[in-house]
């Protein structure tokens, strides 16, 4: 059920592009903020929580006002930034509440949900044309991202036999991974000719339209154990429950976050007008 509407809702949100896309990202980045703090306070820290989803939710908004040459965000801004929660923990935490520890979470949990902001300049990548050919461009990292799970998944369950990292994540297998990775490039192969290069007049090389399907597969199913990692260190099961059967935010968009990023990178190398 979510599947049946995130994945049109995600699209129509992407195709609109601007504020409203913006405006949706702040949601995001800070309901995954707010998820992140519950699972520190779980593991017995005490971050900076109201600071650190603000903030977390002003990203997108900041990089939408930099591209209206309203704004722009600059190295100086985050240092500022980081250096009024620096000075928020004299205060709000003293000597005897760790305020080291505070300091750290607080900062972890502003960028690790913001990453997010990361679909904003993809959708208004240099070569992207018009809306189309944004919604186009950016949802083929968000479309390897959804082949790799599913390939992981049915591959692990019927061909899965050694595991991958059990301490972190059990169910997850070697074989699966694998799989996730060879899905990824099928699907890349595929999204290229028949999306990314008549929608969006858009393609890659083949070595490097390869190379990008797999190491978004890679990046994507880190991103996966990096999340789990977080929620064992705070011993929960989910980020949260916002969303019944799936989890939370963050439980939902682990793989994205670290896959936009690289994404962004990478499609500066790789990406090309079509002849």
């Amino acid at each position: 059920m979510f599947a049946l509407v995130g994945a049109p809702l995600t699209i129509a949100l992407i195709y609109f592009g601007g504020w409203i896309l913006a405006a949706a990202l702040g949601a995001i980045a800070a309901i995954g903020a707010w998820e992140l703090y519950r699972m520190a306070r779980e593991a017995g820290h005490e971050p900076l929580e109201n600071a650190g989803i603000v903030l977390a939710a002003s990203v997108p908004l900041m990089v939408h006002a930099t591209y209206l040459g309203v704004f722009r965000v600059t190295v100086t801004v985050g240092v500022l930034i980081f250096l009024a929660l620096a000075a928020g923990v004299i205060w709000a935490r003293g000597t005897q509440r760790k305020p080291l520890v505070s300091l750290a979470v607080t900062v972890v949990g502003i960028i690790y949900p913001a990453l997010v902001t990361y679909m904003y300049p993809i959708r208004y990548h240099d070569y992207v044309i018009d809306a189309r050919a944004g919604t186009v461009l950016l949802m083929l990292p968000i479309a390897l991202t959804w082949a790799t799970d599913t390939g992981a998944y049915f591959v692990g369950r019927s061909m899965g036999r050694h595991k991958l990292i059990p301490s972190v994540s059990p169910a997850k297998t070697i074989e699966g991974a694998v799989g996730g990775v060879a899905i990824a490039v099928l699907a890349a192969w595929l999204y290229v000719i028949f999306l990314l290069r008549p929608l969006a007049h858009l393609s890659m090389l083949p070595v490097g339209l390869t190379l990008f399907a797999i190491i978004i597969s890679c990046v994507g199913q880190i991103g996966d154990l990096a999340e789990s990692l977080f929620k064992r260190d705070a011993g929960v099961k989910d980020s949260s429950r916002l969303l019944p059967g799936h989890g939370g935010i963050l439980d939902r968009f682990d793989s994205l976050l670290f896959v936009l990023p690289v994404a962004y990178v990478l499609l500066g190398y790789f990406l090309k007008p079509a002849p």
